[in-house]
């Protein structure tokens, strides 16, 4: 699965998870313990909804899109998909949408609060947890940009936005390819293949999986929480083990 380019039909799954687990991550985040955080950052304060797991291996850092929240169905489906296999999620709100803004910071801004709430985990909630960072859409971007400097071990990507579509009398605007590339470490992209931004390609870093569905992943819920399954366990397990280094191919 690390070099190559898979579509999973409705109900499809990759490898290994039971009927419950994949249950399990369709449903909404009920009953779950949940810590609330708020991280004084250079751009204001920035939200942390903490869920942590008994025993973990692991946690991932998920970010929201650009006009969107953590509430989203595919962040709760991960969510929810993590937590099965013991990984814990911390939920991140940018700044920007905590003050109530709709329209996205520049990405410097972006990126410097996410840092500093990365640093405010590791150094507290999450310490000494092998971190891995994602998001949908703009929290993917980000997520991949900083992946170095948070030392994340791997990367996980929902409807990455490779392109702005075309618009009527417009320039075709520039790739985001770059910022995907640049990360050195196992990265998942699980993109609809009806996504008006494009379709990333794969490398020998990195899974890409098409499930159905647009930009909003919400058609098949079930295949991307598959995907993320069949992904993840093994990326923590090798970090673990002490396999894991930068450049290494994701895990099949």
């Amino acid at each position: 699965m690390g070099d190559s380019s898979k579509l999973l039909p409705r109900g499809g799954l990759a490898c290994g998870p039971s009927r419950a687990d994949r249950s399990a991550s369709r449903r909404r985040l009920v009953g779950r313990p949940v810590t609330l955080l708020e991280v004084d950052t250079a751009h204001g304060p920035a939200k942390v909804r903490l869920h942590p797991s008994d025993e973990p291996k692991a946690a991932l850092i998920l970010g929201h899109g650009a006009a969107g929240g953590v509430d989203s169905r595919d962040l709760v489906t991960v969510t929810n998909a993590a937590l099965s296999q013991q990984v814990g999620v911390a939920l991140v709100e940018q700044p920007y949408r905590v003050a109530g803004r709709r329209a996205p910071a520049p990405a410097h801004q972006l990126d410097a609060a996410w840092i500093s709430v990365v640093d405010h985990l590791r150094d507290g909630e999450l310490r000494g947890l092998p971190l891995v960072a994602g998001g949908r859409s703009s929290g993917a971007r980000v997520a991949c940009r900083t992946a170095e400097a948070t030392g994340a071990v791997g990367v996980l990507c929902l409807a990455f936005p490779l392109q702005p579509p075309r618009r009527s009398g417009a320039k075709v605007g520039p790739s985001r390819l770059a910022e995907l590339d640049a990360v050195s470490v196992p990265t998942l992209v699980v993109q609809g293949v009806r996504d008006r931004f494009g379709m990333p390609p794969v490398s020998p870093a990195r899974t890409v999986v098409q499930v159905a569905g647009d930009h909003r992943l919400t058609s098949d819920l079930e295949a991307m929480a598959a995907a993320v399954l069949a992904w993840l366990p093994g990326v923590v397990r090798r970090r673990a083990s002490g396999q894991l280094s930068a450049g290494s191919p994701a895990p099949p």
